[in-house]
């Protein structure tokens, strides 16, 4: 793939020069040669250099002027702004939830088009499109070795509409690329294979090397920042302005910096320290702003640390998370099979351009800034309900009983707040169930979903290694899983079950119900499944409380399961620790997971893995894994390429879909087009409170049978458990107005 620019550069400040790399010399626009015109900008944040040169590289005199350029550069002398700039990302990165509508939007113009007699073949993207179907998968079966066979048999089957139509425009439309089904969540398969830190394009005929950045449609776009790549989620509109070359309108953002000191002690994870990290930065305020990450502590953390807090940039309200490009950034570039051309033309290209961290430099200026000493991070959890209601593991207990006080007590009732203070009489009031011939005891707390899932986690082999030494130790001590767990393992790529199976660690996570359920992005989406139906059933009736634990990144209540109500941010290992324990009424840290077969105490520091295990587990990794997995990447299985296609410019649309209809937003445009008008008096539709989501205006997750939504399936002979998600019917505009 390759960006291209029709015309050059009006380029004011005479910055377009050349660079030796790889034994060529390239044009790029250099910051350091604009800097002799515009001012000294050493220490003006790097998140913003790459701005800077977006502007050098696209000024017209129209959309970026030379004051555009000058005003931010001058953003140092006050550290904020209020100028717009038009800011052109290199490219788009889509899920299929979020793509399907904006490919939707693309067919209905072609349609458009055709109509007022012109050509279809000028609806295409003019930036290049990569989108990732990994959104759809579902946990329908769990805990066997069949699981993901099954899964993956039942996502074909609900989606076979969809993704006919994704083929379809894979073939229709230039500049996009469509990854198979199965293959990954599509954050990890941009930090793994499609980033490449710069980028080379074309600038009329010659070449040009310039900073890789996007806008995805995705809020975990961000995830990539930790390679240093500029880039975060946007709206459907938004992305679709970027795919047809249009610019994002931006204002000049605050950089709130975040200095890392000190490194990680033995036993805490990446994951406790995002959940750190985000619980700082939700209180100190950062919507709107990029965050940039600096300091020395930034040598003790591996890259996928460092994408594991790029990740959670939603979570703590920031546009992005960017962390510079280093050495371990290099490293990782290798690690992951990139070419060796590319690793040195970042090298260089950032060296040459400021964009590179080190550590004796002078820190960059920041409009603010905050500091946190790695050695005092301990290990949590987030929940039961926001991402960044942090809860030191030890508090967990008590944490869920103040939630079960809550929702058991009348908040007018003092009296009998106080008596019931703690939920310790509600503990106990618990409910029988009968599963596989056996009769349990269903807890309050229950953990009735343990998860390992999403790209915040499962990109990194340190947590993910974490997880199988954990389940190896506790299967040699003879500890099981709870039989009303729901356990799944959906890596973020199929690098991650490759080298778990290197390390010899897939056995102890089976044996422990952790099989392969699929590579997308399941729970933490909604898409957990359903529960084994006993289990429901006693859920219901008894109106229980219970408690989901996931390696995820989203908690908000009923995302995760409706019959959920309190959901659990975590490490990988903890996931594990979490199903044996079966509940999240106890400490981990002093009660025992559990008994081994000769009847004594297990503990969560007995099967803990030390960092000698875990470094050891890590070292299994190779280049070779990524470079075998991604070799054909948009190839797909078999079920992919079996999928019959239509070979036409424009889409076939049926009537009777329930899945992707026909917007009716150009049906009144013909030639000549209308001119355009003001918009005037316009007022805000809805005004929203604090922690209102998209999860709330437009769902992604379950469709109930008796909303809005689901009556107008049913209508159309949709039966319930065909019914899918909200976001799977994201093309369907009819089922999305009344999901809203």
């Amino acid at each position: 793939m390759s960006g291209k620019n029709d015309s050059r550069s009006k380029d004011s400040f005479h910055s377009r020069s050349t660079l030796s790399t790889g034994g060529k010399s390239t044009a790029y626009y250099s910051l350091p040669k604009a800097a002799e015109s515009i001012g000294n900008i050493q220490r003006l944040p790097r998140s913003l250099k790459v701005l800077l040169e977006n502007l050098l590289r696209h000024e017209d005199g129209v959309t970026v002027t030379a004051d555009d350029i000058q005003g931010l550069a001058d953003w140092l002398k006050t550290r904020s702004s209020d100028r717009e700039i038009q800011y052109r990302p290199a490219r788009v990165l889509m899920q299929d939830f979020t793509g399907v509508p904006a490919v939707v939007d693309l067919a209905a113009m072609r349609d458009a088009v055709v109509k007022a007699g012109g050509d279809p073949e000028q609806i295409n993207p003019l930036s290049p499109v990569d989108l990732v179907i990994d959104h759809s998968v579902m946990i329908d079966e769990f805990g066997s070795s069949h699981a993901f066979d099954d899964n993956v048999k039942k996502e074909m089957e609900r989606n076979g509409e969809r993704y006919e139509f994704l083929r379809w425009g894979q073939k229709a439309f230039d500049n996009f690329s469509v990854v198979p089904p199965g293959t990954g969540i599509c954050h990890q398969v941009n930090l793994e294979y499609l980033g490449q830190v710069v980028w080379q394009g074309k600038e009329g005929d010659a070449d040009v090397l310039y900073p890789d950045t996007l806008v995805g449609t995705d809020s975990h776009t961000t995830m990539i920042n930790a390679l240093g790549i500029l880039g975060w989620g946007v709206g459907g509109i938004e992305a679709e302005a970027a795919m047809l070359g249009q610019p994002v309108s931006m204002l000049v953002p605050e950089v709130v910096g975040f200095k890392f000191e000190g490194s990680l002690p033995a036993g805490v994870t990446a994951t406790d320290l995002v959940l750190r990290v985000t619980e700082m930065l939700r209180q100190k305020g950062v919507v709107g702003k990029f965050v940039e990450f600096y300091g020395p502590g930034l040598s003790q953390l591996a890259l996928a640390d460092r994408a594991t807090i790029a990740n959670m940039a939603p979570e703590y309200g920031a546009t992005c998370g960017f962390f510079p490009v280093d050495n371990e950034t290099l490293n990782y570039l290798r690690l992951s099979g990139r070419d060796d051309a590319v690793i040195q033309r970042v090298e260089d290209y950032c060296k040459a351009q400021g964009l590179w961290h080190d550590p004796a430099e002078e820190e960059p200026a920041f409009t603010d800034s905050l500091t946190l000493d790695l050695s005092t991070v301990e290990p949590a959890l987030a929940g039961p309900r926001r991402p960044q209601d942090r809860v030191p593991l030890a508090k967990v207990k008590d944490a869920f009983h103040d939630l079960l006080a809550l929702q058991l007590v009348p908040q007018n009732n003092e009296e009998s707040r106080l008596e019931s203070e703690g939920g310790a009489q509600a503990e106990d009031s618990g409910a029988s169930f009968e599963l596989n011939g056996e009769t349990h005891d269903l807890p309050q707390g229950a953990v009735v979903i343990a998860a390992i899932t999403s790209c915040t986690n499962t990109s990194n082999p340190g947590v993910m290694m974490a997880a199988g030494l954990l389940a190896k130790n506790a299967v040699e001590k003879g500890l099981v899983t709870k039989p009303w767990v729901k356990t799944s393992l959906a890596p973020g790529s199929k690098v991650v079950t490759d080298y778990l199976t290197a390390a010899g660690l897939m056995p102890y996570l089976e044996k422990l119900g952790f099989y392969l359920s699929g590579y997308g992005c399941t729970t933490c989406i909604g898409n957990s499944g359903p529960l084994p139906e006993p289990i429901s059933k006693a859920i219901a009736e008894h109106d229980l409380t219970v408690s989901a634990v996931l390696s995820g990144n989203r908690n908000f209540e009923g995302r995760i399961h409706p019959l959920v109500r309190a959901n659990w941010l975590s490490s990988p290992p903890l996931v594990v620790a979490y199903a044996l324990a079966g509940k999240t009424t106890m400490d981990l840290e002093a009660e025992p997971l559990g008994l081994n077969d000769k009847g004594e105490p297990v503990y969560l520091k007995d099967v803990w893995p030390d960092s000698e295990q875990i470094k050891a587990a890590v070292a299994q990794v190779s280049s070779d894994m990524y470079r075998s997995r991604y070799a054909d990447v948009f190839t797909g299985d078999e079920h992919w390429r079996s999928i019959a296609v239509a070979d036409s410019e424009t889409y076939q649309w049926r009537e009777d879909s329930t899945y992707v209809r026909n917007p009716p937003y150009f049906t009144a445009i013909d030639q000549p087009l209308p001119a355009l008008s003001n918009i005037e008096n316009a007022r805000a539709l809805a005004v929203f409170g604090d922690s209102i989501t998209t999860d709330h205006i437009s769902p992604a997750g379950n469709i109930k049978p008796e909303s809005p939504a689901g009556i107008y399936l049913q209508q159309q002979g949709v039966k319930a458990q065909d019914f899918n998600s909200y976001g799977s019917r994201r093309g369907n505009h009819e089922v999305m107005m009344r999901g809203t």
